[in-house]
């Protein structure tokens, strides 16, 4: 059975939860996802169709491409006429306001001629319409030929070529037939530019509804296809016509979605495709990690991650920003990687690729990169122990992405910078996979913050914890150097135990430094870490020593807080003696005073008991090692006889019925610690004593034989112990 799926009773209430979540979910992603066309033709014009035979189901126009519609709107521009306002009211003003300026400036020393020429070629101007520069400028730029003059119900049309501005009505009013009756001198004396103003005025409304009347005009369509016509066949090649019936079929295809039934069935179709795929991923936590599910942090991590890309990618896909590829989806299986294990990251990172999938046209090329990324992501981080193998794993995980997708170009005969467009592969979509490689070293700063915001610890965090000249260690390895060695000597245990049994030797390794840290209160109570043979405990009572003896714990915590260690190293400070009893004490207190009742609260530490495998490890090895020390002799029946004795009285006390260890982990674990300990606590040899010549030759006198040399066997063991 897998330690991640420690079997537990669960009600109906804890199966309503997941099921809230599952719905939830569905229903954010569902909302979400783009809708409309969703055909999976894709063809290639000049190549062959890759399917079969295509026969239209239904009648659907054959839409003209947009080249085609933007040269018609060429063509119907030429006619365009936009509409100005001919205000007579300009033209009664500026007359009458030089008739009332030659009266009072010009009539002493002009004549009457003079009045009557200009009255009237202004009359003549405004008659022909005078815009103003920049609507004329505008005009031109169009090339629009005229323009529809009207004043009430009346329109007439007018070239743009017999409109005036201002600076060419004032130059038509100084422009005289005859200089010998009227002098142009004479003509400029009268600022005969404060008369002439634009009397055209553009009307944009009626110029928007008159364009929008001819475009109605043009015909979307250039033909029909018939239902049951044969469009192509397998093998065909794929000319401009073919490929543009093709495109106004899926079109047609499209608008007949827009339908409420269509509709309605899409995104029916959406809920059952989201539903079946996160029930397969419930389902799988139900069934192998069950711990991961008990905790809501994984809980709320999972959600995190397997929501944010599927709507990161519809976001892309509804508004066409940019390529999917350009998202580190990779991300995912490092983090779960990282942070759970290896089997979930591959199950979780295939669940949210086809979440992802159901967004995209082409969903093939999509889901076979981003597979093959994820298990490179995986592979690669295995045993992840420093920041900087990120950056190896983006560059793995880049360079399969590019060579999958290089494959499937092969594979439908497209090659980058081939020198014919129609075999040439999209570059773009290489260029966006190498951003998505750059994105995806933000994994690195990015996996900080997940630590923080849900708790969890990487082992990059525990190889920089478990360093020695860290401030908390150091002042631990100064203030109790017995406890720091102790510790040490757990850590090492600690981790090989770890590794034979499959459980996270890096986290326990680290844990197993730290278990301790609350003996820094007061170290002298602590027998590691008392010198000349002088124990306080002496000059106190049972109760007050235990007192000190379990405050360790809520020391350790307390340090562990204001230094910012994570939960989980936390987790082994208050878990390193569960909920046990300082027996030494509490012994001694019952055996001088058998007749007081005595609280066992006051002798408990405050666990809780392991919950974890890791922190069992941690308990047995702890309690071992410490015991070790107190051995009279180290021999092998001595070290396997204290190692049973102290992990099934653990177990008896039932230290590890709520941690997944198993009893065969258990059994190693005491395998390994015999080993370790003989090893550390080897028996060392005797050297002999060197006789003196009458003890050697007395020595010889009363043997029958005696022999001049040592016989091979003596000798050997000789040698092996002076080695020694």
């Amino acid at each position: 059975m897998s330690r991640y799926n420690k079997p537990q009773e669960r009600t109906w209430k804890n199966y309503l939860v997941q099921a809230l979540v599952v719905t939830a979910a569905i229903f954010v992603i569902v909302w979400f996802l783009p809708r409309g066309d969703r055909s999976t033709m894709r063809f290639d014009v000049g190549r062959p169709w890759p399917y079969g035979r295509f026969i239209a189901p239904y009648d659907f126009p054959i839409f003209k491409t947009a080249e085609q519609l933007q040269q018609e709107r060429d063509s119907i521009h030429a006619f365009y006429e936009p509409y100005f306002e001919l205000r007579q009211d300009v033209v009664t003003r500026q007359i009458t306001a030089f008739r009332a300026a030659f009266r009072e400036r010009y009539a002493a020393l002009l004549s009457h001629q003079y009045r009557t020429y200009v009255e009237g070629r202004l009359r003549e101007i405004y008659e022909r319409g005078v815009v103003d520069a920049n609507d004329l400028q505008v005009l031109q730029l169009a090339g629009t030929q005229a323009v529809s003059v009207y004043h009430g119900t009346e329109a007439m049309t007018t070239p743009i070529t017999q409109l005036y501005t201002e600076k060419s009505a004032y130059e038509q009013l100084l422009d005289v037939p005859d200089e010998n009756v009227l002098s142009k001198a004479k003509l400029k004396q009268m600022d005969l530019n404060e008369f002439v103003t634009p009397n055209l005025v553009y009307d944009e409304s009626r110029s928007q509804a008159a364009w929008e009347e001819m475009e109605k005009s043009l015909s979307p369509s250039s033909g029909v296809v018939l239902a049951g016509q044969n469009i192509i066949d397998r093998g065909d090649i794929v000319d401009e016509q073919v490929a543009q019936i093709l495109e106004s079929y899926s079109r047609a295809q499209a608008s007949r979605q827009q339908s409420t039934k269509a509709d309605h069935l899409s995104i029916l179709g959406q809920v059952l495709y989201v539903a079946v795929v996160l029930l397969c991923l419930a389902f799988y936590f139900n069934l192998f990690r069950q711990d991961y599910i008990n905790n809501s942090r994984s809980v709320l991590l999972l959600l995190a991650l397997v929501l944010s890309f599927p709507l990161l990618t519809s976001a892309l896909v509804r508004h066409t920003w940019l390529s999917v590829y350009i998202i580190p989806y990779a991300m995912l299986p490092i983090f779960i990687r990282v942070f759970m294990d290896s089997r979930t990251a591959f199950f979780t990172h295939t669940v949210m690729v086809l979440l992802c999938a159901i967004s995209l046209r082409y969903p093939y090329e999509f889901v076979a990169t981003q597979l093959i990324a994820g298990l490179v992501a995986i592979y690669s981080l295995r045993d992840l122990s420093e920041r900087s193998q990120i950056f190896r794993t983006a560059f793995l995980v880049t360079g399969s992405i590019l060579v999958t997708f290089m494959s499937i170009d092969l594979i439908h005969g497209r090659m980058l910078f081939a020198d014919d467009t129609m075999t040439s592969a999209d570059v773009s979509m290489y260029t966006h996979m190498l951003i998505s490689g750059v994105l995806l070293l933000f994994a690195y700063p990015l996996m900080y913050l997940l630590e923080r915001i849900f708790g969890f610890t990487s082992n990059v965090t525990l190889v920089e914890l478990s360093n020695v000249n860290r401030d908390l260690l150091r002042e631990l390895s100064q203030t109790a150097p017995g406890t720091f060695q102790h510790s040490m000597m757990v850590s090492n245990l600690a981790a090989e135990v770890a590794n034979k049994i499959g459980a996270k030797a890096q986290l326990v390794r680290t844990g197993a430094l730290y278990h301790d840290i609350g003996k820094m209160k007061n170290p002298e109570y602590f027998t590691e870490n008392q010198l000349g043979g002088v124990n306080p405990h002496n000059f106190l009572t049972c109760k007050e020593s235990a007192a000190i003896i379990l405050r360790h714990v809520t020391d350790g915590l307390e340090l562990a807080d204001r230094h910012r260690l994570p939960r989980s190293i936390r987790d082994f400070i208050a878990t390193h003696h569960g909920r046990g009893v300082a027996k030494y004490f509490y012994i001694t207190q019952k055996n001088e005073h058998p007749d007081e009742e005595i609280d066992l609260a006051d002798y408990t530490y405050i666990g809780p008991n392991p919950s974890t495998t890791e922190q069992a490890i941690l308990m047995m090895v702890d309690a071992v090692e410490a015991s070790a020390r107190s051995l009279k002799e180290y021999t092998e029946e001595s070290i396997g006889a204290l190692v049973e004795k102290i992990i099934d009285g653990q177990m008896a006390d039932g230290f590890f019925r709520d941690c997944p260890i198993t009893f065969a982990d258990i059994q190693t674990t005491k395998t390994v610690l015999k080993e370790k300990l003989k090893t550390i606590y080897h028996t060392r040899v005797s050297y002999p004593t060197l006789k003196t010549e009458p003890e050697a030759l007395e020595a010889a006198s009363s043997t029958e034989e005696a022999s001049p040399v040592l016989d091979a066997k003596k000798e050997e063991s000789y040698k092996g112990s002076t080695s020694k």
